[in-house]
């Protein structure tokens, strides 16, 4: 409870914050007070196009996530599992850890469309981020467990439970929350340089193009939002998928 009143007096302090500078600059084109965003911002709900956009953009980078989560995770195993296929992937991890958003928006669009551009982006990001966490986890798994585990024939499905999911449960989460997060991010920004139609990336850009900075802001509250409100939902979902495995 202290928790959540600490983060509320944060948020307050820094809204606080926002609408001084607001204040003292005067110049809705360059900052608009948080007041004047929430009142656009809830113009903007009611509309049609303003749903159709979340809902593309959402699917997307949902999509992309997922994506990259399974991939990032099943190539974790592999490489802790088969020294080979570490070594294999590692030039090719360090490198998608290492080249720019940018570059690979700019590349990625000569293989797909814009409209997939952040399903690609999303899938790039997340993998590695999930493979390098869930294969430290591998790492750092005790032998001691796993010899314990042999040595009085543990069922395997009780092994899996009671030494890799709870060991290796926190790398995953700690993984997923960074990737979700950087997936919206690259994504929008994906789609601000594809510009596809209908797109969130497409109201930031066109807010940018006539100088409406209050839409500009207020889309990106609904990014900050959408990326809060995945993460908590995505760590529910993972929660209750812990808990149904364990009454197994």
């Amino acid at each position: 409870m202290k928790k959540r009143l600490f983060t509320l007096f944060s948020v307050i302090v820094w809204l606080l914050v926002w609408q001084i500078c607001a204040a003292a600059l005067n110049e809705k084109i360059l900052l608009p007070s948080p007041i004047t965003v929430a009142g656009r911002l809830a113009e903007l709900v009611p509309q049609f196009d303003f749903i159709k956009s979340i809902g593309f953009t959402l699917g997307r980078i949902l999509i992309g996530f997922f994506i990259g989560v399974t991939i990032g995770t099943a190539l974790a195993a592999l490489s802790g599992k088969v020294r080979f296929i570490r070594t294999l992937f590692a030039p090719l991890i360090s490198a998608m850890k290492s080249i720019p958003v940018a570059s690979f928006t700019i590349l990625a669009l000569i293989w797909v469309s814009s409209r997939n551009l952040s399903v690609l982006i999303s899938v790039l990001i997340a993998i590695p981020i999930v493979y390098s966490n869930m294969l430290e986890g591998i790492d750092c798994l005790d032998p001691k467990l796993k010899t314990m585990a042999e040595v009085f024939e543990i069922p395997k499905s009780k092994r899996f439970v009671g030494i890799y999911l709870s060991q290796l449960l926190p790398y995953f989460r700690s993984a997923s929350k960074l990737a979700m997060g950087l997936c919206w991010k690259s994504g929008v920004a994906a789609e601000v340089i594809g510009i596809p139609d209908g797109s969130i990336g497409e109201r930031l850009y066109m807010s940018k193009m006539y100088l409406e900075t209050e839409d500009l802001f207020a889309w990106t509250l609904v990014i900050i939002l959408l990326s809060f409100l995945c993460e908590k939902l995505f760590m529910l979902l993972v929660g209750l998928i812990v808990r149904r495995i364990e009454r197994m």
